[in-house]
């Protein structure tokens, strides 16, 4: 998945804003490619958990009227951005990518190894997690 890099730095801003809460939203791809990005209200605010506004309907509406592929992001604030055990089990949209954005690298016990913020995308399917290579570019 190929993100540009404004696209990374509004998912970035959008999780700082709301540290040390998960924040959630959508993506616009197009080829491959982020295309468009939503920011969407978390619902119930926590460090640990997200829940989209149920606006979100919306913003798939006009990502696919656009002729796009939606893809649903949300934050890690403590821990590395790889799905966890209540991500895999809420993942509803087979076929569809999952991003995970982290402000700093965590390794997996979630103790913070770098500065580094992390972007990692995924498809999770009937429980089976793919992380899909994910490119920045200018």
């Amino acid at each position: 998945m190929e993100i540009p890099s404004e696209f990374r730095d509004a998912m970035l801003q959008h999780a700082a804003e709301d540290h040390p809460n998960e924040v959630c939203g959508i993506l616009g791809v197009l080829d491959g490619r982020v295309v468009a990005h939503y920011r969407v209200k978390n619902t119930e605010p926590s460090p640990y958990r997200y829940k989209m506004d149920s606006n979100y309907y919306q913003f798939v509406d006009v990502v696919e009227d656009s002729g796009w592929k939606p893809a649903f992001y949300h934050s890690h604030s403590h821990s590395p951005a790889a799905p966890s055990d209540t991500d895999i089990r809420l993942a509803t949209y087979a076929g569809y990518f999952y991003l995970i954005v982290s402000p700093h690298e965590f390794n997996d016990k979630s103790q913070q190894v770098g500065e580094e913020p992390q972007v990692r995308a995924f498809l999770i399917d009937e429980g089976e997690v793919t992380e899909e290579p994910v490119v920045i570019t200018a």
